[in-house]
C-alpha cells in the first residue's frame, strides 16, 4: 500500500471518531437544556426547530444571518419556525406585528426590514400606527394592517406562541427549541456559532430517536 493511500485510509478511519468527539462535547444541562414537559409540535413527521426572537434584540439580529444560512441547508425532515416572544409591552407590539404580517402574506418582504429598523436603526416603531406607516414603504396597506393587528386570528396566534414561551420558561432571546424537547441559547452553547452546532447535534439526536 502506498504512503498516500495509507494516509487516506487512516483519515477515513479517524473521521467517525472525530464526529463522535465533536458530539460528545455537547452536554445536557451545560450546552443545552431538556424541557421538563415536551411542547407540542405541529408535524410529528418533521423535526421542528423553533427560533424564539424579538425584532428589537441586537443578539437576534447578529444571529439572524447564521440561522438563515442554516435554514437554507437544512434537511427535508426538518421544519424551521419563527416564534416572536412577548416578554415586555413593546415586545408584544412587535410580536403582534409579526403575526399580522404573516396573516397578510407579506412576511417574506417585511421580516428583514423590521429587524433592520428595530435592532439596527433603533427606530421608534412602538405602536401599531407607526409600524403600519413604516410598512407602507414595502407595499403594505395601512388600514388592512391595523384591522388585522387586533383580529381573532392574530390573537389566537399570540396566545399559542406565548403559551409555548411560558411553558419553555424562556427569559431571553435568541433561544432555539428543538422538537419541543430541548432549549438552546448562546449563554448555554457559548456563542452563536456553537448554537448552530448544538442545533445540528440535537436534530440528529431526534432523527436517530425517530
Amino acid at each position: 500500500m502506498s504512503k498516500f493511500l495509507k494516509v487516506w485510509v487512516c483519515a477515513l478511519m479517524m473521521l467517525p471518531l472525530a464526529m463522535v468527539a465533536q458530539a460528545a462535547q455537547w452536554e445536557e444541562g451545560t450546552h443545552y437544556e431538556k424541557l421538563g414537559t415536551p411542547l407540542p409540535t405541529g408535524n410529528p413527521d418533521k423535526i421542528e426547530v423553533t427560533e424564539v426572537f424579538w425584532y428589537g434584540c441586537p443578539h437576534c439580529y447578529d444571529f439572524k444571518p447564521l440561522i438563515e444560512e442554516w435554514e437554507k441547508n437544512k434537511a427535508d425532515d426538518v421544519e424551521f419556525i419563527l416564534l416572536p416572544a412577548a416578554l415586555g409591552s413593546s415586545w408584544e407590539t412587535h410580536a403582534r406585528a409579526f403575526y399580522t404580517m404573516q396573516a397578510l402574506g407579506v412576511l417574506d418582504k417585511t421580516h428583514s426590514p423590521m429587524f433592520d429598523a428595530l435592532a439596527r436603526d433603533r427606530k421608534p416603531l412602538n405602536t401599531p400606527e407607526r409600524i403600519a406607516d413604516f410598512l407602507t414603504e414595502y407595499g403594505v396597506d395601512k388600514e388592512k394592517f391595523l384591522k388585522t393587528f387586533d383580529s381573532f386570528g392574530v390573537n389566537a396566534k399570540m396566545q399559542q406562541a406565548q403559551s409555548k414561551v411560558r411553558a419553555a420558561r424562556i427569559t431571553g432571546v435568541p433561544t432555539i427549541i428543538v422538537d419541543g424537547k430541548y432549549k438552546v441559547s448562546a449563554s448555554m452553547a457559548g456563542n452563536h456559532e456553537n448554537m448552530i452546532e448544538v442545533i445540528d447535534y440535537l436534530v440528529e439526536k431526534e432523527r436517530s430517536a425517530k
